[in-house]
């Protein structure tokens, strides 16, 4: 996986996913050789030359300015979280970007992930990967501690314990691989997010099926509908709270169920246990 294969590979996905009728343009029947527009057709849409998308398409972007790639991100209907993604896999990655992994969580977020009582709250680093806990996620998601440290994850929870969802996981699988993609276009360079993803692909069919489609979104707030061997059923609203200037990590995950319903009871029997 190399910078020019996914812009190349991430355009044409966006492009075939347009049909010339999606964007105004008559489509004259008759059968046509690629799934979407044409090159030419995006072309004319974005207003640059068919030698310029060519080019960018071909995992050439280095000299195309913003403007371009605004214009092109415009032409392909990308929302906000695609268009960030094009502009970053677009560019040499900045040195910046490609720093040390850790597993370190810095000793203020143990003391603050213990002090949320009645919320289930993890540390992710950049690759999913679950670095910090409170004893409550243990309650809830499982026991991390007795995980090998290469699978403990949330790619490897959803995708090789999918019964813990009860309802959902098509949709949060998805949205799981989509926020990786989003990762791979923050933190560039990095190998051992490449290396995740790669192991990914190798041990589920369905993460290497989403991965092909290149959804591209940020995880922010979502619902997950769990099926917990103890208190049953357990909705639980989460929150990723991105930490863009801590090295070590990418995410404060927190959890929490709805004021007075049957999962907040649920909860508190969890954490009384």
């Amino acid at each position: 996986m190399n910078d020019r294969t996914e812009l190349s590979a991430f355009l044409k996905s966006r492009r075939a996913r347009l049909r010339p009728e999606d964007v105004g343009l008559r489509d004259y029947g008759g059968l046509r050789r690629v799934a979407g527009l044409r090159r030419e057709e995006l072309a004319r849409l974005a207003g640059v030359s068919i030698a310029h998308y060519t080019r960018l398409e071909q995992g050439k972007g280095d000299s195309v300015s913003d403007d371009i790639l605004d214009a092109v991100g415009s032409a392909l209907r990308l929302d906000t979280d695609e268009l960030a993604y094009l502009h970053r896999i677009a560019r040499p990655p900045l040195s910046c970007e490609v720093t040390a992994d850790s597993s370190d969580v810095p000793p203020g977020f143990r003391y603050l992930l213990e002090s949320f009582v009645m919320t289930p709250a993890l540390v992710v680093g950049r690759h999913t990967q679950i670095i910090g806990w409170n004893q409550l996620a243990v309650a809830v998601f499982g026991d991390f501690p007795a995980l090998p440290e290469h699978r403990r994850t949330f790619t490897h929870l959803l995708f090789t314990e999918p019964h813990l969802l009860r309802t959902g996981w098509e949709w949060a699988a998805r949205e799981q691989v989509a926020h990786l993609r989003v990762l791979l276009g923050r933190y560039r360079g990095d190998s051992g997010l490449a290396a995740h993803i790669d192991d990914m692909r190798d041990l589920s069919p369905e993460f290497a099926r989403m991965w092909a489609e290149h959804p591209v979104a940020q995880v922010r707030s979502r619902t997950y509908v769990l099926h917990h061997p103890i208190v049953g059923e357990l909705t639980l609203h989460g929150e990723l709270i991105t930490l863009p200037d801590e090295p070590s990590c990418c995410g404060l995950d927190l959890f929490a169920a709805e004021p007075g319903s049957a999962s907040e009871q649920a909860l508190r029997k969890l954490a009384s246990l």
